[in-house]
């Protein structure tokens, strides 16, 4: 958890690079993530050398021997490309100095066939003037103290580091370009709750953006494998743990190497993403460039699991749409869907943040999109969520689907979120009206609800159907479902759906409690006016 003191640092930094001349925040935390990623290399490789003289163990330091830079004609000792080392030179020498050397080394710190390296090759250090350099330099090593203090007190490194870029990445306020919006790391939480990640799954996003769903999904399984006594609650309510239950070495290899998998086809973003991972911990990253609607990606029935916030808004050049993407239309949001049932094993579980439009839209591919949902899938939920969740960005309704691919659509559970925690202003101050804790807890009761409702003999059947088909399960409404559609959640039959040609828009099946004004009689209101007209004129002539 970050301290005041860590806030208000990272503040200062962000405001040293704005008077600094670099006002786009983009462009600022993609050169803040170099200074971080240098810094964080010396203080691991000094780490390891310490570890490997106190056991014994043959250790190849990253900065021993000479580094060949491509713009410079020399061979460089990789000792003077340390952190530690260039911090203490003189400003105008230590921006050249990280620039022309120090920078060009870091691209390939991964290994130069890494996909680090591979995204870094066209990456730019335009840090323009000295003042700001040593100003970022000296504030990244007080943000580093206080890292460690928070570690001596109990916090992990990687949780601390984490949650400072993460605030860091919050201050990204150019979003909004392409539909494009940051997800808020409480609705991040909850979208993991809802699918369960779990580790030995491959977990997937088609639009990551800096990679806050594989964060979300990597700290609920850290959660899941930590001692209870070890598990604290964040600030917004949601359990979290470091892992400790996960002794064997394996499985940490595979949750660092082979669970996580991001696409996203801005560069920088990728680049921001890749750095995000590796300063949670994920060692070996798997971020890709590509544009997933396009006929470049190739990855269906890859994922069991997939969590996305894909663009709202946009469309896609018809002859690039990927073949396998069946919606006809160039609308992103529906086509990103239909990418995802696609990306997913059958059987795999996906939560998504789709607009309104999507729910009730009237066009042929809304209705096909809900139609797949419906009949390819298992639509198992869909929360409702208030307009204001995405401010400052965006004013938009949304709502999260739940989904298993292949599954068979019976009930879907809907879920009226009224407040998150936040104000639904542009400030979006914390406020103690938050229905998320609730809709984990309703969500996890909801297996056990819809048990017992199969377990009840099936009392709706329609004579002469099936017991066993959707219809006859699904087409009579019980009075007591009819009642809890007044409540926050509820469930819906799948016929009643089908029949509302698969509007999934919760305004359609909430039932809300109507009392009429009671109004006086004309006659009555006519004298009361008559009365307040003579008052009027009294007091008139009074005044005269």
């Amino acid at each position: 958890m970050l301290t005041p003191k860590m806030k208000s640092l990272i503040n200062q930094l962000w405001d040293n690079f704005w008077s600094g001349g670099i006002a786009n925040p983009l462009t600022a935390i993609e050169q803040i993530s170099y200074l971080l990623f240098m810094r964080r290399l010396d203080e691991v490789d000094l780490k390891l050398k310490k570890d490997a003289e106190w056991t014994g163990e043959k250790y190849t330091s990253l900065f021993d021997g000479t580094f060949q830079s491509p713009q410079m004609n020399k061979k460089i000792d990789k000792q003077t490309l340390r952190w530690s080392h260039f911090k203490q030179l003189e400003g105008g020498e230590m921006l050249t100095h990280v620039q022309t050397e120090v920078f060009p080394f870091i691209k390939q710190a991964n290994g130069k066939e890494s996909v680090f390296a591979k995204y870094m090759a066209d990456a730019v250090f335009i840090i323009p003037k000295p003042s700001l350099l040593i100003e970022a330099v000296t504030i990244i090593d007080a943000l580093y103290a206080e890292i460690e203090g928070q570690t001596q007190a109990g916090q992990t490194f990687h949780d601390t580091q984490g949650d400072m870029y993460e605030f860091l990445l919050s201050e990204i306020s150019a979003s909004g370009k392409n539909g494009q919006f940051r997800t808020p790391r409480h609705i991040i939480k909850l979208m993991c709750e809802l699918v369960s990640p779990k580790i030995g799954e491959t977990i997937g996003d088609p639009a990551c953006g800096t990679g806050g769903f594989l964060l979300g999904a990597y700290h609920y399984i850290l959660t899941t494998h930590t001692t209870k006594k070890l598990i604290t609650k964040d600030e917004d309510g949601f359990e979290r743990g470091f892992g400790d239950k996960l002794t064997d070495e394996r499985l940490w290899t595979a949750l660092r190497e082979k669970t996580f998998f991001g696409y996203d086809f801005d560069t920088t973003m990728v680049r921001i993403g890749l750095m995000n991972l590796l300063l949670h911990g994920i060692t070996h990253p798997n971020i890709e460039r590509v544009d997933t609607l396009s006929k470049k990606y190739n990855e269906d029935d890859q994922y069991d699991v997939i969590l996305a916030n894909p663009p709202f808004k946009g469309s896609i050049d018809k002859g690039d749409i990927n073949e396998g993407l069946s919606l006809k239309t160039t609308k992103t949001e529906l086509l990103f869907v239909n990418r995802l049932i696609n990306s997913l094993k059958v059987g795999g579980r996906a939560s998504v943040i789709v607009p309104d439009g999507v729910l009730f839209g009237s066009s042929n591919a809304h209705k096909s999109l809900r139609k797949m949902l419906i009949e390819e899938c298992e639509l198992q939920g869909v929360v409702s969520m208030p307009s204001g969740v995405f401010k400052p960005y965006a004013g938009v309704s949304t709502a999260i689907l739940v989904f298993i691919k292949g599954g068979t659509t019976e009930r879907v559970w809907f879920y009226d979120m009224q407040a998150d925690g936040y104000s639904l202003d542009d400030k979006r101050d914390r406020i103690v009206a938050n229905d998320l804790p609730d809709i984990v807890e309703e969500w996890n009761r909801r297996g056990t609800v819809h048990r017992a409702w199969e377990g009840n003999d099936h009392p709706h059947v329609i004579p002469g159907e099936d017991p066993g088909s959707r219809k006859a399960r699904t087409d009579d409404i019980p009075d007591s479902d009819r009642e809890s559609r007044k409540k926050k959640h509820f469930f819906v039959p799948v016929n009643e759906i089908i029949d509302n040609n698969y509007d999934l828009s919760i305004n359609r099946y909430k039932e809300i409690d109507y009392t009429p004004p009671k109004y006086d009689k004309p006659e009555v209101i006519l004298r009361n006016i008559k009365k307040l007209e003579k008052e009027i004129f009294s007091d008139l002539e009074e005044l005269k």
